[in-house]
C-alpha cells in the first residue's frame, strides 16, 4: 500500500496539481489546523475542494483529528520550541485521540495524499501521522511517499 504526503508551500498551483495527477491521486486528506487562511492561497479549503475536483477529479476531505492543537503548534512555531518536543506532544495527542481506530487501513485503498503546508515532510506532522498509523496498524507493507 502506498500513501502520499504533500506540502503546498513553494509550489505553484500548476506544479501542485500536476504532481497529484501524475501520481494518480484520487483523494486528498487535508490535515492542517487552519485550512481557511488567506495565506493558504490556492489551497484555501473552499478553493482547493473546487480545484481538485475540476482539474484532477480528486475528492477533498478534511480531518481535524489529524492536526495539531493550536497550543502545540504555537509552542513550536511562534515560541521557537524544539522539533523533538513538538514531535513528542503531537504523537501523544494522536495516541489520546486514538486516530488508529478512527481511520482504518482500508481508507488508503484509494490513492490518497495527506496535505499540509510545510515544504518537506521532514519536520511536518503529516509524516508523523502516517508513521504513527503504520506502527499502530503493524503495516510493514505501507510505503509512505513524500511528494
Amino acid at each position: 500500500m502506498e500513501v502520499f504526503t504533500i506540502g503546498f508551500t513553494r509550489k505553484t498551483a500548476a506544479e501542485f496539481f500536476e504532481i497529484l495527477q501524475k501520481k494518480g491521486i484520487k483523494r486528498l486528506l487535508d490535515v492542517r489546523l487552519n485550512n481557511k487562511s488567506q495565506l493558504a492561497g490556492f489551497t484555501k479549503f473552499t478553493d482547493l475542494k473546487y480545484f481538485l475536483k475540476k482539474i484532477c477529479d480528486i475528492d477533498y476531505m478534511y480531518e481535524s483529528k489529524l492536526a495539531p492543537t493550536a497550543m502545540i503548534l504555537n509552542e513550536y512555531k511562534k515560541k521557537k520550541g524544539s522539533w523533538e518536543q513538538y514531535e513528542k506532544k503531537f504523537l501523544l495527542l494522536m495516541h489520546e485521540r486514538k486516530i488508529e481506530d478512527k481511520i482504518t487501513p482500508s481508507f488508503f485503498t484509494v490513492p490518497t495524499v495527506l496535505l499540509c503546508s510545510e515544504t518537506t515532510a521532514e519536520k511536518c506532522h503529516r509524516r508523523l501521522v502516517l508513521e504513527y498509523l503504520k506502527e499502530k496498524w503493524n503495516k510493514t507493507d505501507m510505503k509512505i511517499i513524500h511528494l
